[in-house]
């Protein structure tokens, strides 16, 4: 740089400086009348809310065969749905 230029600084936007909000965001937002809330948050505002299931499964511990395990393993993504899957064929659901 020479003595005549200037340097040019940019300001620093920070993570929270530049966000563009949903319209999902703003209506799951808090909203605030001063200091009293009219209405609390619903959910986060980063992730959108999950559908509640008519069925909703449940989480619980399973021991199983080694080899069993590493079969259902190998298959990929997704291995604990397919061991679901199997289980409601073999009880005929």
């Amino acid at each position: 740089m020479n003595k005549k230029s200037k340097e040019i600084v940019e300001p620093w936007l920070g993570p929270d400086d530049d966000i563009e909000w949903t319209d999902d965001q703003f209506d799951r937002a808090a909203i605030w009348d001063g200091n009293k809330l009219v209405r609390p948050a619903d959910g986060t505002l980063t992730k959108p809310r999950r559908p509640k299931l008519k069925n909703p499964k449940q989480k619980v511990t399973l021991r199983l065969d080694k080899i069993v395990l590493e079969k259902f393993r190998a298959t990929g993504a997704g291995w604990q749905t397919r061991i679901n899957e199997e289980l409601r064929k073999s009880l005929g659901l």
